[in-house]
């Protein structure tokens, strides 16, 4: 095969093929190893493994290679149960038993505070699992390319290693039953109007504990222990509903552990932690700069007869302007999106001055460079609970 043109044959040529021991374990699923000292990363290989991989790419200070064999496998690894995994890319650790990957979550937090945070002391308490380690997500969202005429298309997700390649998905083990059933005239249907399309799409897949939706504007109804949530199909809500009610009675619990008697529920959303912690606090305000999202906060609250929370629409900055609480008998709970919360917005929750935050998070590596400034500012973390 001929190399790629700008590839950097130091120190290994194109597609050497180079044994090496694999210690560690990225939070992108890829096995850690040296050889004399440089670093490799290779995809599905595991800690404790002794591999034979083909290098294909090397950086400055690192090589990437791909797995050609295990040599000596480890104690931890499984047989994947999607015929898909290693050619899909949405998931990265069916090779691994849940218990090893939990242990191995816990430790990227960690060195994520250690690095990013100066937190070397700072204790992970071991991961809370999912009550499903298979069937849990309640959305997923296929893709498909413009289809040419005469030809078959795959519609699923991106192929392991690849910016555009799409991979055919008949079925995500990831997903709960209910929509794998679905998926199939979801799927014939599109396959049948090929000719009706001019460019790609996303499809959309999302199971309100009943039935399954495919049109982002439906309204869905999501049980969260007592609490009733309805927003629109297509927008952000946890897609794990099972390990949610252990989620949210954990977060409130934290929020009221300093004796609070307040609560404002930033990012709000369409009100999951505001209404949820309600009957902890006397007054609960929600805050969010989507009026849509706002309109289905008010909605759910009067869905679920909670008469002590407020939701307002805010703007980005000036995020607490109406919220009239005193900072210091009040629990902030933040749960931003996976880029973190900005600047601005960490410097308005610092002015405010809540006697407690709650960081509810989907990427630790930007948790934890958002707490940099919260600890400069006299916060100090008192708990980290993965889930």
């Amino acid at each position: 095969m001929r190399k790629p043109p700008k590839f950097n044959p130091d120190p290994f040529t194109y597609h050497q093929e180079i044994e090496l021991e694999i210690t560690s374990l990225t939070n992108a699923g890829a096995g850690l190893g040296r050889v004399d000292g440089w670093v490799v990363f290779v995809p599905f290989a595991l800690p404790g493994e002794r591999v034979l991989a083909r290098v294909f790419r090397n950086h400055k200070n690192y090589s990437e290679a791909d797995l050609v064999s295990v040599l000596n496998a480890a104690p931890e690894r499984v047989e994947p149960p999607c015929p898909l995994f290693g050619s899909c890319g949405g998931c990265q650790y069916q090779h691994l038993e849940y218990v090893a990957q939990l242990r191995w979550k816990q430790q990227q937090v960690a060195e994520l505070l250690q690095h990013m945070a100066g937190l070397a002391d700072m204790q992970v308490e071991p991961p809370i699992p999912s009550p499903r380690e298979y069937g849990y997500r309640s959305k997923i969202t296929p893709h498909f390319e413009k289809p040419r005429p005469g030809e078959t298309f795959p519609i699923g997700f991106l192929r392991f290693g690849r910016r555009f390649e799409l991979i055919d998905v008949p079925r995500c083990e990831l997903a709960t039953e209910r929509i794998n059933a679905a998926l199939p005239e979801v799927r014939a249907d599109i396959h049948n109007r090929a000719a009706e399309f001019r460019k790609g799409a996303t499809l959309l897949l999302r199971d309100s504990g009943t039935e399954v939706y495919n049109d982002p504007a439906d309204i869905i109804t999501e049980q969260v222990g007592a609490v009733r949530l309805q927003f629109p199909a297509g927008v952000f809500f946890q897609n794990n509903p099972f390990i949610l009610p252990l989620l949210t009675s954990y977060v409130i619990g934290q929020a009221k552990a300093k004796g609070a008697r307040h609560l404002v529920d930033a990012y709000c959303g369409s009100g999951l932690f505001a209404l949820c912690g309600a009957a902890e606090f006397q007054k609960v305000k929600g805050v969010e700069i989507s009026e849509a999202s706002i309109e289905f906060a008010k909605k759910n609250a009067e869905l679920n007869g909670i008469t002590n929370c407020e939701f307002i629409c805010a703007d980005a900055a000036e995020i607490f302007q109406d919220v009239q609480f005193v900072g210091r008998e009040t629990a902030v709970i933040i749960d931003p999106p996976r880029r973190g919360s900005d600047e601005a917005f960490l410097n308005q929750l610092i002015a405010f001055g809540p006697a407690c935050i709650v960081y509810v998070s989907c990427n630790p590596a930007t948790q934890v460079r958002d707490l940099q400034p919260l600890i400069a500012a006299g916060y100090r973390v008192v708990c980290i609970q993965p889930f």
